[in-house]
């Protein structure tokens, strides 16, 4: 059987929105997809990761809450971002999370029909090498200077 990894890597499961109902979305997608894939040779792996850390950021070379990969690659591309009161509230600063679009329109949280089709895409049309220097974005660096100063 050939072999698909889903990550999903986030900053927050209890405070943010958007993790929180992307979570969701995700769950409900895999659950559906899976017996799919099975039927079509395909072992699905589902992993979720917390990035709680500067350190978690390099090593899973992250770039924005939430994000969702197959065998490593995003399967949103490229990245779009609006403020987040919630990662807001936690880091005690501004903090932009990630926005998704949904034909023309700015969503929060990926839809179930967005979320099935990037990962069938991501499946059936995987994307070449995403390789390259990774650094940590300014943005979760404020997120993750002001949670721990919050903490102190």
């Amino acid at each position: 059987m050939k072999k698909i990894l889903i990550e999903y890597l986030y900053l927050d499961l209890k405070t943010c929105d958007r993790c929180v109902g992307t979570d969701a979305v995700l769950d409900k997608v895999v659950e559906a997809l899976t017996p799919a894939l099975s039927l079509a040779g395909y072992q699905l792996e589902y992993h979720k990761q917390e990035i709680s850390t500067p350190e978690l950021a390099k090593k899973y070379h992250f770039l924005s809450s939430p994000t969702v990969r197959v065998n490593g690659h995003d399967i949103f591309g490229k990245i779009k971002e609006t403020g987040c009161s919630c990662c807001g509230e936690i880091a005690g600063t501004d903090v932009d999370c990630r926005a998704y679009d949904n034909a023309g329109q700015t969503v929060e949280v990926p839809t179930e029909e967005m979320m099935a089709d990037a990962i069938l895409r991501a499946v059936y049309n995987p994307a070449g090498c995403s390789c390259g220097t990774y650094r940590l974005p300014g943005n979760l660096k404020r997120f993750f200077i002001g949670k721990k100063r919050k903490s102190l």
